[in-house]
Formats: structure tokens, C-alpha cells, sequence
């Protein structure tokens, strides 16, 4: 088998020109994943793809079972499907991570100093990609100390209210600047806001999932055929004839908002955004109320196929499986955010090809509002600028 490097793959964007977007994930095309879980079945899978795919993990073991559980020929072996909280819980996990670790790195000419983390000091959750809260009442007590730690320490004012009062990119904005001065994160959009309200892509949602039952199913039935039938589907995946993005902006509670402009500034914030909506989940709200902040299901697609599906900090993830009779993998595709969003004609791509030569800031930016999983870098025709986003 490759090695981990070999199969996790890399990007490079370059601003200016018609090729913008060059690279790829090895193990997302030719069958890789397929030949490497073949025979194996339950949490065996899950725990080779958690492996595999380490910065998302716990949402690819999340969405492993949902495909396993909806295909499997032996109803009684389906193990039990893990409850909301755990996937909200390192969704707002990922995200932190991300403002903490990408987010300084991607903002040329602002040095790192050796107090860029002190903010995440006392956070309750570790940044570690191993870490995670084994059952729902573990998920619970972290995500209200999440909660209690965001009000105390940041934002000094409860997230239910700051969310009002924040809802609109200008109030966003706005706090931005004025916490810029002692928070990173409100420092790093505040730096970004001038340029990355400049940088406008045509936008194409990937809008897969659907409020209307009968059109989400037939949606996913049409994107199971195309990852069955294309071993290479996984790797530059199309949506209705062309490239399609995705990101918490993109999500299916989302739908009805169309009077903001979606810049690279607003899907940036975006991300902070979604991480008070998450921390402001009360575990004692009664489950007919509970909010669906992050959708995810499953459903057959033929004998012992199914497709399954998460949103996750970085956009919609999607699993497919082919299960033999016994319940083991005959084959399997994952078709994760960043082949979408880093497709070579994609709204990325298309962005970046508009910009200078030289561009290196602007492409940054770009770089961050889409965010690969794998790594990145921006380069220009002098061969001596290559810079790691």
C-alpha cells in the first residue's frame, strides 16, 4: 500500500492562469479506497478511514456507519448510529482548530508570534485530532462547557444573544474590528474583511440535500450511480454538469438566505458564526426541538448499497458502499469537501485564474475561505515565491 503521505495528496494554487488549481488526493480515485477496506466490515471500517482521513476523522467514522448501517443485508448487525451532539461537538472542535493552526499561516506579512494561542488556553476542548468524547453524555457536558468558556472568556455575553445581534456581515464585521485588538480569530477577519469582500466567485451551492424528501432522495440516487459507475467520479466530482462548492455556508438551513452577498470574507465568518450556532445547543431542549444544525442520513441505493451523508466543518461529506452478502466491503468511495471545492474548473479555479500574476494575498484568501484538508500552497512563476497556505 502507499504510504499516508502518498495517499493524503497535496494542492497547489496559482493565481493568473487558465490552470489554476493543480493536484489531488490519491486515494480518492482508481478504486484506492475501495482495495483498501475490501473484506472488511462494522468497526473495522470505520476505524481504517478514521486512518485514513485523520484531520476529519470523526466525521468519516460518523458517516462510515450511517453507509454501513443503511446497506447492511443483516438488519439485527447494525451497530447503533451515534447520537447529534458527538458530530456538533467536533464540528465546533474542527473549527477552532482551524482559526487556531490555518488561519494565522494564511495572512501573509502578519507575524506568528509566540502568543498566538494563549486565547484557546482555557478552552475545554483539545485540539488534538485524537480527541474524542466517547458517549453522549460526554458530548453533552463538553459542548455546555464550550458554551460556558465562549461567553466568559470571549465573548462576555451569552452566544443566543450575540447571535442576534451579530446575524447581519456588517454587525459581523464590525465586532470583528474591535475584538481584533485581543482575539486572533476577530483579528484575522478583520484583516481579511477589505480585500475578502472584494473577492466575489460565482457561486454554484452544491444542493444535494433538500427539504422535499422525494427530490433529496433522487438527488443522492443520481450522485450514488455517478461514484459507482466512476472510479474516478471521487476525485473531480461535477454536479449538475459543472463544479459546485460547499462550506458552512452552503448548508442545507441556509437555503432561504439570499440577500447576503456571498464574498470569500462571508464564507470566512461563516465559520465562526456556525461555531456560537453549535455552542448554543442546550442539551435539555426536548428532542422534537432540537435544532438540525449539521444534517446527516443515510439511504439505500440498490442490494447492499448505500450512500450516506454529513455535514461537517468543511462542507458535505458523502460515503458510498457496495456490501457483499456477508456484510464486508465489495467497494467504496468517499467524496469529501475538498474535491469540490478544489475541483480544476471550480468556483475556486475560476477566481483565482481572474487574479494578477502576482497575487499572492488575494489567493491566500481564497485558499482560506475554501479550506483544503490536505495541504496547500500558492505559488506564481517566480520559482523562488512558494508560499504554504
Amino acid at each position: 500500500m502507499s504510504s499516508s503521505m502518498d495517499l493524503a495528496g497535496s494542492y497547489t494554487l496559482r493565481p493568473g492562469v487558465p490552470r489554476s488549481i493543480e493536484g489531488r488526493r490519491p486515494v480518492m480515485g482508481h478504486g484506492t479506497l475501495g482495495r483498501l477496506l475490501r473484506g472488511q466490515q462494522g468497526e473495522a471500517v470505520e476505524r481504517t478511514l478514521g486512518q485514513v482521513f485523520t484531520l476529519c476523522a470523526n466525521a468519516h467514522r460518523r458517516a462510515a456507519r450511517l453507509a454501513l448501517n443503511a446497506a447492511h443485508p443483516h438488519p439485527e448487525k447494525r451497530l447503533p448510529n451515534e447520537p447529534a451532539v458527538l458530530l456538533w461537538l467536533e464540528t465546533a472542535r474542527d473549527h477552532l482548530r482551524s482559526m487556531a493552526l490555518d488561519w494565522p499561516r494564511r495572512q501573509p506579512g502578519v507575524p506568528i508570534k509566540p502568543t498566538q494561542l494563549a486565547w484557546l488556553r482555557d478552552c475545554p476542548l483539545s485540539m488534538s485530532h485524537s480527541a474524542h468524547q466517547s458517549t453522549e453524555d460526554q458530548a453533552w457536558k463538553a459542548l455546555t462547557q464550550l458554551r460556558c468558556w465562549l461567553e466568559d472568556r470571549l465573548l462576555c455575553q451569552p452566544v443566543g444573544r450575540w447571535l442576534i445581534h451579530h446575524h447581519e456581515p456588517a454587525a459581523m464585521a464590525q465586532w470583528c474590528r474591535s475584538h481584533a485588538p485581543n482575539l486572533p480569530p476577530a483579528q484575522a477577519l478583520h484583516t481579511w474583511h477589505e480585500l475578502g469582500n472584494k473577492l466575489a466567485p460565482a457561486t454554484h451551492h452544491l444542493d444535494l440535500l433538500n427539504t422535499n424528501p422525494v427530490q433529496q432522495a433522487a438527488a443522492l440516487q443520481a450522485l450514488a450511480f455517478a461514484l459507482a459507475n466512476d472510479i474516478n467520479f471521487a476525485q473531480h466530482p461535477t454536479w449538475l454538469g459543472q463544479g459546485a462548492e460547499t462550506g458552512p455556508w452552503t448548508r442545507l438551513r441556509h437555503r432561504h438566505k439570499t440577500t447576503i452577498t456571498t464574498t470569500a470574507w462571508t464564507r470566512l465568518s461563516a465559520r465562526w458564526t456556525e461555531l456560537m450556532e453549535i455552542a448554543a445547543i442546550q442539551p435539555h431542549t426536548p428532542a422534537q426541538h432540537m435544532p438540525d444544525v449539521l444534517a446527516s442520513g443515510a439511504q439505500q441505493v440498490g442490494e447492499g448499497q448505500a450512500i450516506a451523508w454529513c455535514e461537517m466543518a468543511r462542507g458535505l461529506l458523502l460515503h458510498w458502499v457496495q456490501l457483499d452478502a456477508q456484510g464486508q466491503v465489495a467497494d467504496y468511495r468517499v467524496l469529501a469537501p475538498t474535491e469540490w471545492n478544489f475541483h480544476p474548473q471550480g468556483v475556486l479555479a475560476k477566481a483565482l485564474s481572474t487574479l494578477a500574476p502576482q497575487d499572492t494575498v488575494s489567493a491566500l484568501a481564497l485558499a482560506a475561505a475554501f479550506d483544503a484538508c490536505v495541504e496547500c500552497q500558492v505559488t506564481t512563476f517566480a520559482p523562488t515565491e512558494v508560499i504554504h497556505a
